[in-house]
């Protein structure tokens, strides 16, 4: 139904088959880079917009449930928000999501974009930001690509930096999560923080 919006009256079964079966998933489909789906025969600039118009309108509508909310009190709005957000990059993406005293997100920001397997992370950029919007308690999060949402030891190392630094400038660490197309892992949960 979606493809016909953008091939009016043309049979688009076919089309819709052949992107689930180099996609994956209805996910993968509206996820995947605008080059990689114009490699299927059939896609054009009009899929392409209205794929991605629902991937926007589907990103926006996970949002409403943790803007202005504190998002410590329902944590898996947070993960849904998270796995929409960032599970289907094909590169690592690590973000910071900032807190007010009474933990509403003030802020949610891709602080750097890296390859298929590493992002470069700066503490002092982190405990900068949060100082600049007034944030007390902090959220980072990262994606994993490869599917597999397990802490390496460079991101184990990098969080404790990043915790000590923020309790010398009173913002808190609530929680390192993870983001994969697998799952999700939370610090928090595994006793690293």
């Amino acid at each position: 139904m979606v493809l016909f919006a953008a091939v009016p009256r043309q049979d688009t079964k076919p089309l819709a088959k052949s992107l689930l079966k180099q996609f994956g998933s209805f996910a993968d489909v509206i996820s995947a880079e605008p080059s990689a789906l114009k490699k299927i025969p059939g896609i054009g600039d009009a899929v392409v917009a209205v794929l991605k118009t629902i991937e926007g309108a589907s990103h926006r509508l996970i949002q409403q449930n943790v803007l202005d909310k504190p998002v410590l009190s329902n944590w898996q709005a947070l993960l849904d928000y998270l796995r929409v957000s960032m599970a289907y990059a094909m590169n690592e993406q690590f973000r910071v999501l900032f807190l007010n005293k009474k933990n509403i997100l003030i802020a949610d920001e891709v602080q750097q974009k890296g390859t298929v397997d590493h992002t470069p992370v700066y503490t002092r950029e982190i405990i900068k930001r949060a100082l600049e919007v007034g944030a007390t308690a902090i959220i980072m999060v990262h994606n994993h690509p490869s599917g597999d949402p397990t802490p390496s030891q460079a991101d184990i190392q990098m969080t404790n930096d990043v915790k000590e630094a923020g309790e010398k400038m009173g913002i808190v660490l609530h929680d390192h999560v993870i983001v994969a197309r697998d799952g999700a892992q939370s610090f928090k949960s595994l006793g690293l923080i």
